[in-house]
């Protein structure tokens, strides 16, 4: 299995001196299958780079699955600029769940007209289908990956996303809080002995006090999740678009405190999955 960083920032894209190493755009990441299948997880602005790479890789069709975690601007601001979605011969399954009682699809297409775009969401011309899911629901794509879900602590709400495929498996765990100094149990459920655990990294410790309720963890609580749920690598994830490259390198040293396979994700690292032992993805 192959893991593609396209987009690690949270909340806004944040271009500049002190994000060069890192990355400023917001959240998207591409898996490639054992058996072939390509999830894309999330659609903030990184989808956009990921799109021109898929139509070299893919240049008759793509076939893809999207998983939306949530429908926060920074999730899915890349949408309406996936170029593929502009190409009749594509399919995309988009997969994510209704909010604040509207459908996904009619999220999805709220931002795809006038007045904030010249076009509309009936004009595009890939074959789409929108799927809605929710806690603990699961559904299988191709021959050999399956996908489970499960809710997230995250204001409106935000799922968790478990894929499995030949027996390897991704936690993907972006835009949650851990309550009452407690571990979520639905991410340990949704990280146990993952072979990677993609979690969020958005507070340092001042923030998560400061701001108890704004749905976000800091580096210590997925540490502390990587370490519980023995998963393989934790790969921190989703920064806050103030933090500069440099504040990022010392919170991995402190993560590794606690869990010593961790890493930083970055815009074009890739992770090939099951790891080679005693070594970790750069």
């Amino acid at each position: 299995m192959r893991i593609r960083f396209w987009g690690v920032r949270g909340t806004i894209p944040s271009p500049g001196p002190d994000t060069i190493r890192y990355g400023a755009n917001t959240p998207c990441i591409d898996i490639f299958t054992t058996d072939q299948q390509v999830i894309i997880l999330d659609a903030g602005t990184g989808i956009r780079p990921l799109g021109k790479i898929l139509e070299e890789e893919h240049p008759n069709r793509i076939v893809a699955t999207i998983l939306i975690s949530h429908t926060h601007w920074d999730h899915i601001q890349g949408f309406p600029f996936f170029l593929p979605l502009l190409k009749p011969r594509n399919r995309f399954v988009v997969v994510g769940q209704r909010r604040m009682n509207q459908a996904l699809e009619a999220v999805l297409a709220g931002q795809i007209s006038e007045p904030y775009l010249p076009f509309a969401y009936k004009e595009l011309a890939a074959d789409i289908h929108v799927k809605e899911m929710s806690h603990r629901e699961y559904m299988v794509i191709g021959d050999a990956t399956s996908v489970r879900a499960a809710n997230l602590n995250h204001p409106g709400g935000c799922l968790g996303y478990r894929i499995e495929s030949d027996d390897v498996v991704v936690a993907y765990c972006t835009d949650t809080s851990h309550q009452d100094n407690k571990l979520d149990p639905n991410v340990l459920d949704l990280a146990a002995k993952a072979d990677l655990l993609i979690h969020e990294a958005s507070f340092s410790l001042e923030e998560r006090n400061r701001y108890p309720d704004w749905g976000h963890s800091s580096w210590l609580e997925a540490a502390q999740v990587a370490a519980t749920a023995d998963v393989g690598c934790l790969a921190l994830f989703h920064y806050s678009p103030n933090a500069t490259d440099n504040e990022l390198e010392k919170m991995l040293l402190q993560a590794r405190q606690i869990f010593p396979r961790t890493v930083l994700a970055r815009e074009g690292m890739e992770i090939d999955l099951p790891l080679q032992p005693g070594k970790l993805p750069k």
